[in-house]
């Protein structure tokens, strides 16, 4: 029966059945909250909707209610919550994605202890080469310390700047050979690296062998790399040596201004070789396991280097901190005694033993800084290679092939040529398919 005002009891009041939607009877919604429900009674009238709003449509394009068992991604079993996503492949040395500090820093460690013949063997050869040119320089300034320590005897300015160039200049040949020799290291130690981060060793006769034939090409980068840091270094020398000659430091305000020009370019020059430092630091990974030329590989550390410089400048200064530290703790005690062998002893042989305690403390200090400089550099190398190429897809679908097979092919060493980056195969990001960003042809079966 009706009420006169068009309802019927199946239909709430004010909707008419005879109207079509918006303005007809509302539709039962395929959705239920989640939940205990509660029970209608039989012939109550439900809640419908306002009048202006609109009623769901009559046919959707995907179902609104989710599958029975569904579970959202990143999240556990109903009531357990939000649950971490599963670790990335590690078969080595680093995990297989973008790498933070404490991963870089860790996977050099496990570099050093996982290869120790190699990479200390090496190393300890180039450290002993750095070591040597700081004693011999220590072993000439003795004199002049000497002197200038007695009271008595006025030093002359030139006199000064022979005991600074006798006890500095050693340091700067020294810093010199460990620039080519850190370098060089670099590039047999990133192919020790190279294998490393599958899991795979290398001895240093192997490693050697496959790094012999880019040595031209890294002096290329030692030869350019030298230009760069040395010619404002000459020029700030020179400017110096001009006004020692012309007698302008003679005076006690010639001698303040010569110093205050020699720390301020000083500090310039600082600032000046950490921008190419970082830079180009980069250049003898791309050397030895791109295979690049010398200008071509200081050109792509460039551009890997572009758009995170603050960061992998950031990461070496902290890395040369931690250097500069550990190799003071194994340093300082043999410096402490030769020195005091040099000062107080009158003979030509307490000034030789002073200097082999120095070589010998610059040789243990450096014999575990010079590896570890190296593998934050190649570890960084291979950081950036993902970040910005999606390289992470590239080595873990070697990493699974490699599994799949047992063993680590020594053709995973050509993975790092740039032909098989992600991004030079279509891939758009880290989000690609593995499957797609790397050929895995090129295992041997």
């Amino acid at each position: 029966m009706s009420d006169g005002h068009g309802s019927t009891p199946e239909t709430p009041p004010g909707w008419a059945a005879e109207q079509p939607p918006p303005y007809g009877a509302p539709q039962a919604s395929p959705w239920t909250a989640p939940g205990p429900q509660q029970d209608t009674p039989q012939g109550a009238a439900q809640q419908g909707p306002p009048p202006h709003a609109r009623p769901p449509y009559p046919q959707q394009p995907y179902s609104q209610q989710p599958p029975p068992g569904y579970v959202p991604p990143g999240y556990g079993p109903p009531g357990y919550g939000p649950m971490p996503h599963p670790p990335a492949l590690r078969p080595g040395i680093i995990p297989l994605r973008p790498l933070g500090l404490g991963d870089i820093l860790d996977g050099t460690i496990k570099l050093i202890r996982s290869n120790p013949k190699a990479v200390l063997g090496l190393s300890a050869v180039a450290a002993l080469l750095g070591a040597v040119p700081v004693a011999v320089g220590q072993m000439f300034s003795f004199d002049s310390l000497r002197a200038s320590l007695d009271p008595s005897t006025p030093v002359a300015t030139y006199q000064m700047y022979d005991g600074l160039v006798a006890q500095y200049g050693g340091l700067f040949v020294s810093m010199a050979i460990s620039f080519v020799v850190v370098t060089l290291l670099t590039g047999v130690l990133t192919r020790i690296l190279g294998r490393a981060v599958f899991g795979g060793t290398m001895t240093a006769g192997e490693a050697w062998q496959l790094t012999r034939g880019r040595v031209p090409a890294l002096f290329g980068v030692v030869g350019l790399m030298a230009v760069i840091m040395l010619v404002p270094l000459l020029a700030l020398g020179g400017i110096i040596a001009a006004l020692i000659v012309s007698g302008a430091a003679e005076s006690s305000g010639g001698q303040a201004a010569l110093v205050a020009i020699t720390l301020v370019g000083l500090v310039l020059y600082l600032g000046y070789a950490l921008f190419f430092k970082a830079r180009f630091a980069f250049a003898a990974p791309a050397v030895v396991l791109e295979g690049r030329g010398p200008i071509d590989a200081m050109r792509r550390s460039w551009h890997l280097v572009t758009g995170d410089f603050w960061r992998v400048l950031g990461i070496l200064l902290l890395t040369s901190v931690m250097v500069f530290f550990l190799a003071g703790i194994l340093e300082i005690p043999f410096s402490i005694i030769g020195s005091l062998f040099g000062l107080l002893g009158e003979s030509s042989g307490a000034t030789i033993a002073a200097a082999v305690l120095i070589a010998v403390g610059g040789t243990l200090g450096a014999m575990l800084t010079y590896p570890f400089e190296a593998g934050v550099a190649g570890l960084l190398y291979a950081d950036r290679r993902m970040r910005s190429e999606a390289f992470d897809l590239v080595l873990q679908t070697a990493a699974i092939e490699q599994q799949r097979q047992g063993w680590v092919h020594a053709s995973a060493d050509e993975l790092w040529h740039p032909s098989n980056s992600a991004s030079s195969t279509g891939s758009t990001g880290s989000t690609g398919s593995p499957e797609s960003a790397s050929p895995t042809s090129s295992f041997g079966s």
